[in-house]
Protein backbone atom coordinates (compact mmCIF):
# COMPACT_ATOMS: atom_id res chain seq x y z
CA UNK A 1 0.00 0.00 0.00
CA UNK A 2 1.73 3.14 -0.90
CA UNK A 3 1.66 5.88 1.49
CA UNK A 4 -0.75 8.80 0.71
CA UNK A 5 0.98 11.98 0.60
CA UNK A 6 -0.79 15.62 1.23
CA UNK A 7 0.60 18.32 -1.09
CA UNK A 8 -0.49 21.92 -2.15
CA UNK A 9 -0.89 22.98 -5.35
CA UNK A 10 0.29 26.00 -6.87
CA UNK A 11 -1.41 27.10 -10.16
CA UNK A 12 0.98 28.86 -12.49
CA UNK A 13 0.84 30.17 -16.00
CA UNK A 14 3.49 27.86 -16.86
CA UNK A 15 1.43 24.42 -15.01
CA UNK A 16 1.45 23.53 -11.67
CA UNK A 17 3.88 23.52 -9.05
CA UNK A 18 3.14 21.15 -6.34
CA UNK A 19 5.04 21.21 -2.81
CA UNK A 20 4.10 18.26 -0.07
CA UNK A 21 3.36 18.75 3.37
CA UNK A 22 6.50 16.72 4.07
CA UNK A 23 8.84 19.40 2.15
CA UNK A 24 6.88 22.37 4.71
CA UNK A 25 7.71 20.20 7.87
CA UNK A 26 11.35 19.71 6.81
CA UNK A 27 11.70 23.73 6.00
CA UNK A 28 10.27 24.04 9.07
CA UNK A 29 12.33 21.52 11.04
CA UNK A 30 15.69 23.32 9.89
CA UNK A 31 14.83 26.63 10.51
CA UNK A 32 14.22 25.79 13.99
CA UNK A 33 17.26 23.58 14.39
CA UNK A 34 19.29 26.57 13.16
CA UNK A 35 17.79 28.72 15.99
CA UNK A 36 20.46 28.55 19.21
CA UNK A 37 19.41 27.39 22.20
CA UNK A 38 17.76 24.25 20.15
CA UNK A 39 19.57 20.76 21.36
CA UNK A 40 16.97 18.93 19.06
CA UNK A 41 13.79 17.43 18.12
CA UNK A 42 11.74 15.89 19.68
CA UNK A 43 9.93 12.85 18.41
CA UNK A 44 7.25 12.85 21.20
CA UNK A 45 7.29 11.28 24.54
CA UNK A 46 7.52 7.92 25.03
CA UNK A 47 7.61 6.10 28.48
CA UNK A 48 7.19 9.82 30.05
CA UNK A 49 10.97 11.02 28.54
CA UNK A 50 11.05 13.02 25.30
CA UNK A 51 12.87 11.18 22.38
CA UNK A 52 15.65 13.10 21.71
CA UNK A 53 15.89 12.81 17.73
CA UNK A 54 18.49 15.12 17.11
CA UNK A 55 19.22 18.10 14.39
CA UNK A 56 19.86 15.04 11.51
CA UNK A 57 15.65 14.45 10.92
CA UNK A 58 14.62 17.55 9.93
CA UNK A 59 10.96 16.99 9.71
CA UNK A 60 11.37 14.33 13.05
CA UNK A 61 9.58 16.69 16.17
CA UNK A 62 7.80 18.45 13.47
CA UNK A 63 3.52 18.46 12.33
CA UNK A 64 2.03 21.05 9.69
CA UNK A 65 -1.39 21.45 8.30
CA UNK A 66 -1.38 22.79 4.75
CA UNK A 67 -4.21 24.34 3.57
CA UNK A 68 -4.22 26.47 -0.30
CA UNK A 69 -2.76 29.87 1.14
CA UNK A 70 -1.96 28.90 4.87
CA UNK A 71 -0.12 26.72 7.15
CA UNK A 72 -0.28 26.10 10.71
CA UNK A 73 3.08 24.21 12.16
CA UNK A 74 3.38 22.72 15.88
CA UNK A 75 7.22 22.00 16.25
CA UNK A 76 8.21 19.61 19.47
CA UNK A 77 12.01 20.47 20.86
CA UNK A 78 14.27 20.21 23.52
CA UNK A 79 16.43 22.83 24.60
CA UNK A 80 19.70 23.75 25.75
CA UNK A 81 20.03 23.95 29.67
CA UNK A 82 20.80 27.70 30.82
CA UNK A 83 18.57 29.53 27.96
CA UNK A 84 15.87 31.43 28.44
CA UNK A 85 12.93 29.41 27.14
CA UNK A 86 10.66 32.11 26.00
CA UNK A 87 13.55 33.71 23.42
CA UNK A 88 14.72 30.63 22.12
CA UNK A 89 10.56 29.57 21.31
CA UNK A 90 10.02 32.97 20.10
CA UNK A 91 13.35 32.96 17.75
CA UNK A 92 11.76 29.51 16.29
CA UNK A 93 8.32 30.81 15.60
CA UNK A 94 9.56 34.05 13.53
CA UNK A 95 12.53 31.66 11.63
CA UNK A 96 9.85 29.22 10.80
CA UNK A 97 7.46 31.59 9.72
CA UNK A 98 10.42 33.39 7.62
CA UNK A 99 11.36 29.82 6.15
CA UNK A 100 8.05 28.93 4.91
CA UNK A 101 6.96 32.10 3.75
CA UNK A 102 10.06 32.98 1.45
CA UNK A 103 10.34 29.37 0.02
CA UNK A 104 6.94 28.64 -0.42
CA UNK A 105 4.42 31.31 -0.79
CA UNK A 106 1.88 29.86 1.90
CA UNK A 107 0.86 32.35 4.80
CA UNK A 108 2.20 30.92 8.47
CA UNK A 109 -0.71 31.39 10.63
CA UNK A 110 0.22 29.97 13.30
CA UNK A 111 3.46 28.15 14.94
CA UNK A 112 3.42 26.51 18.24
CA UNK A 113 6.41 25.49 20.11
CA UNK A 114 6.36 22.54 22.27
CA UNK A 115 9.24 22.29 24.97
CA UNK A 116 9.19 18.59 25.50
CA UNK A 117 12.51 18.86 27.82
CA UNK A 118 16.18 20.49 28.88
CA UNK A 119 19.17 18.92 27.57
CA UNK A 120 22.07 19.20 30.25
CA UNK A 121 25.58 19.50 28.03
CA UNK A 122 26.19 15.52 29.21
CA UNK A 123 23.16 14.30 27.95
CA UNK A 124 23.93 15.89 23.98
CA UNK A 125 27.31 13.87 24.33
CA UNK A 126 25.85 10.73 25.62
CA UNK A 127 23.40 10.89 22.65
CA UNK A 128 25.38 11.24 19.68
CA UNK A 129 28.04 8.73 21.31
CA UNK A 130 25.00 6.26 21.24
CA UNK A 131 23.78 7.27 17.67
CA UNK A 132 27.61 6.36 16.38
CA UNK A 133 27.74 2.73 17.94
Amino acid sequence: MEKEVAEKTIRTEEGNVKISDEVVAIIAGLATAEVKGVAGMSGGIVGGIAEFVGKKSPSKGVKVEVGDKEARVDVYVIVEFGVRIPEVAHEIQRGVKKAIESMTGLSVVETNVHIQGVSFPNEIKEEEQNKSK
